[in-house]
């Protein structure tokens, strides 16, 4: 794992809606609480009811999530998240086990940010730290939306 570049994220910043609270030049102190990561196609990079001490933005591949159903060893995927999306920022809020498994479905870069580091942004740059949270928020309510648009095409 490597500390990710100041110009990872202001490409990033371009592509996603989720840095978009950005100023030009606000990113410059953010790469420092990240961590850079690649992980292999079929690599799990959690499972359901682990403890939670990251979440990940996706920079490129994407990721499975699937929630394991009442039936023992038996999932049902529910999304694939590609760049620019987000995961696992659910836990970091509300400090509960995994609620699913996330699985590469291809090589993936994340960038990791750990329950510490994200402690340690909010206190240092409360102001980024807010910006943050309102793209999670965005990113989050987004995906919210889109389950029950998904959840009327069941019934």
């Amino acid at each position: 794992m490597i500390e990710p570049s100041d110009e990872l994220f202001q490409s990033m910043k371009k592509a996603q809606s989720l840095f978009h609270f950005f100023k030009d030049g606000e990113l410059v102190d953010i790469p420092r609480y990240f961590t850079l990561y690649k992980a292999a196609e079929g690599e799990i990079i959690w499972n359901e009811g682990e403890h939670c001490d990251y979440m990940t933005f996706i920079v490129s591949g994407s990721l499975e999530v699937k929630k394991e159903t009442e039936f023992k060893g038996r999932h049902i995927t529910l999304a694939i998240y590609g760049a620019g999306s987000i995961a696992g920022e659910l836990c970091m809020l509300d400090h509960q086990p995994r609620a699913v498994t996330a699985t590469a479905i291809e090589e993936v870069r994340l960038l990791l940010l750990s329950s510490d580091m994200f402690e340690r942004l909010l206190e240092e740059h409360p102001r980024l730290g807010i910006k943050l949270l309102k793209g999670i928020l965005l990113s989050t309510s987004t995906r919210l939306r889109k389950s029950f648009d998904r959840l009327v095409t069941v019934f």
